[in-house]
């Protein structure tokens, strides 16, 4: 009877300590290029004429859904009860609800480390700002386009 209030606080524990390792990124596509020009999310997402500087090829930031490590933290606290008795089940209960969350985060990663590949795009505005803006495709543009923005996406005009 002891097992279920002890899975319980390994279970609460896991989740507390992963809630401090969520992502409040509100940007998919994030590269992490800041450079000079500013990104679509530094300003509000409004329209804007001006001309493609640059096209590169980035890779996606892999991004995990919590569910691994949300697995990863059960099974781990499950195999750590498994070990000692008393106060020492519970500190293995409880370390291995942490290395089994953080192993089951990693393992999620590596399954969507061939990410999506996506465009960056710098453009010089008419007014002299720079924007980059990230997008999943760049069908028909080119550098040297007239391109207007809109609500942060980037078309020919």
């Amino acid at each position: 009877m002891k097992r279920i209030p002890t899975l319980a606080a390994a279970a609460i524990t896991a989740g507390a300590i992963l809630s401090g390792c969520a992502s409040s990124s509100s940007d998919p596509y994030n590269s992490g290029y800041r450079g000079t020009y500013a990104s679509s999310y530094d300003h509000p997402p409004s329209s804007g004429y001006g001309t493609i500087e640059s096209i590169q090829v980035v890779q996606a930031e892999n991004r995990t859904s919590g569910a691994g490590a949300i697995v990863g933290g059960v099974v781990g606290a499950l195999a750590g009860n498994q070990i000692g008795g008393g106060v020492g089940r519970t500190a293995a209960t409880v370390a291995g609800g942490v290395a089994g969350a953080a192993i089951g985060n990693n393992v999620e990663a590596n399954r969507n480390a061939n990410g999506q590949q996506v465009y960056q795009i710098n453009v010089r505005l008419d007014n002299g700002e720079y924007r980059s803006i990230t997008q999943d495709s760049v069908y028909d543009l080119r550098v040297g386009n007239r391109v207007r923005i809109v609500d942060g996406r980037v078309y020919r005009y």
